[in-house]
């Protein structure tokens, strides 16, 4: 939000009776700024209209996901939040899923036209980013929602592919390309940083934000929806929409951008950067997004609460307060983790992630036990996986030759007398030593084999 726009906004919430009606304010879903979860709204004279329209009434809200990848990441989980926090002040939230628009490529913030990507990939792509919504959405009802006597309104998810099916292109330039005036669509900055690259921009890409205009369209016939929220790179696409809608219907439309995540270095999440901490557990288990948020700096720990929590804002100030106290304890960092894998991945999959995350602290052979192959792998990064057939009277000799732990039978014999190899945090020093069941074999039927002191192998006993 700009400067401009803050002041005034703050203004008006100030002047805004909170005693009289409760649920009236509790629809100003514009408060949010609060929880640093607003970059700008547009147009920009418009707080007043949109407070106004909050709290007369509930309105319906968008944001689109264009399905290039077959997961949503945790730089999508912002927008989610704020999906859920108008779904939780009585609103009617839409989740649009970009058949259609997945097939062209949002240019926004990239510097090169996307790799075409396979109908039939996209279609997989919608199915599995929709599970993404819909678990995130469904652990929120289940785990979050504590006022169980007001129902949400159901979360609807539309795919843009739907309207584009059997659009005559003659009738669609006609009608809705004469809203669109070039020189705007030039000075688009999404444009203009693709017009003076290397690679330029394709038509293809340039016809983008036209597409997206079009879908808020559609949204604002059949649903009425006035709303849309995007990242702070799609104001342009998001502007579009703006003008299509109050030139061809005459109806009063508004658009709010949110923050971009950033990654450790100011890099934005991305499918093409391999920077992704993604929201399906197929692609990222639910301890490495746990790790991602108990890692959070400091600096960034009590704004990440704000973003991706429900804890209340007076709350967060003491957690916060008692973190600088004993910054040692990471508790802020323990909370933010519990609470955003929670919402992504369930209990199961939140105590699935705290079993790892002591296996990977406490190094003992109860946190150990507790783990799968897989689950270990995820502790141990870059362990391997080897299944070895157990037989009665195999030495740690046979075993390594097995495993292929040493390149040579020289490494092995030096590394291993010199104290430099483990079974299950034991030290091992003797290669004639027997493998003993509930010693070197524990309960799971796993072994977990160290050498030196980062490099891993995970044995699956068969």
């Amino acid at each position: 939000m700009s400067v401009r726009s803050l002041l005034r906004f703050s203004s008006t919430i100030r002047n805004v009776n909170f005693d009289k009606c409760r649920f009236y304010c509790s629809r100003n879903i514009l408060k949010l700024h609060e929880r640093g979860m607003y970059e700008d709204i547009f147009p920009d004279t418009s707080t007043n209209e949109i407070v106004d329209l909050l709290n007369k009434s509930s309105q319906c809200v968008y944001a689109g996901f264009d399905p290039t990848a077959d997961s949503l990441h945790i730089g999508n989980l912002l927008i989610l939040m704020n999906l859920l926090h108008w779904q939780r002040a009585g609103h009617q939230v839409i989740a649009l899923v970009g058949g259609a628009t997945g097939l062209i490529g949002d240019p926004s913030h990239r510097k090169s036209e996307r790799i075409e990507i396979e109908r039939y990939v996209i279609e997989e792509n919608i199915k599995s980013i929709t599970k993404n919504i819909e678990t995130i959405f469904n652990n929120h009802r289940y785990y979050f929602w504590k006022n169980k006597k007001t129902a949400l309104k159901p979360l609807i998810i539309v795919n843009n592919l739907d309207w584009y099916a059997n659009v005559n292109i003659i009738e669609f330039i006609k009608n809705i390309g004469k809203y669109f005036r070039m020189g705007t669509m030039l000075g688009r900055s999404s444009v203009q940083a693709r017009l003076n690259s290397e690679t330029g921009m394709s038509f293809t890409e340039f016809t983008y934000q036209i597409f997206q205009a079009y879908d808020w369209l559609q949204l604002m016939k059949n649903y009425k929806c006035r709303f849309q929220i995007g990242g702070s790179d799609q104001m342009g696409n998001i502007m579009s929409g703006y003008d299509l809608i109050t030139k061809s219907m005459r109806k009063e439309v508004y658009g709010i951008t949110l923050p971009l995540i950033t990654a450790e270095g100011g890099k934005k999440f991305g499918k093409s950067l391999l920077n992704a901490v993604w929201l399906s557990p197929i692609k990222s288990s639910s301890f490495q997004l746990y790790q991602y948020f108990i890692r959070a700096k400091d600096s960034d720990v009590e704004k990440f609460l704000k973003l991706f929590t429900f804890i209340p804002l007076n709350k967060i100030t003491e957690i916060v307060k008692n973190h600088i106290n004993n910054p040692e304890q990471r508790r802020a960092q323990k909370l933010l983790a519990e609470q955003v894998t929670l919402l992504v991945h369930g209990e199961d999959g939140l105590l699935a992630a705290k079993r790892a995350s002591a296996a990977l602290y406490d190094k003992s052979i109860e946190s150990f036990v507790r783990l799968n192959a897989s689950e270990l792998t995820d502790v141990f990064e870059g362990a391997t996986i080897v299944d070895v057939l157990s037989e009665p009277g195999i030495t740690i000799y046979e075993l390594i030759k097995k495993v292929k732990c040493f390149k040579t039978d020289h490494d092995a014999e030096r590394i291993i007398t010199a104290g430099g190899f483990y079974v299950n945090y034991q030290k091992i020093t003797n290669l004639n030593e027997v493998i003993v069941p509930g010693i070197h074999i524990l309960s799971n039927n796993l072994s977990l084999l160290r050498v030196g002191k980062k490099t891993y192998h995970i044995v699956r006993w068969q």
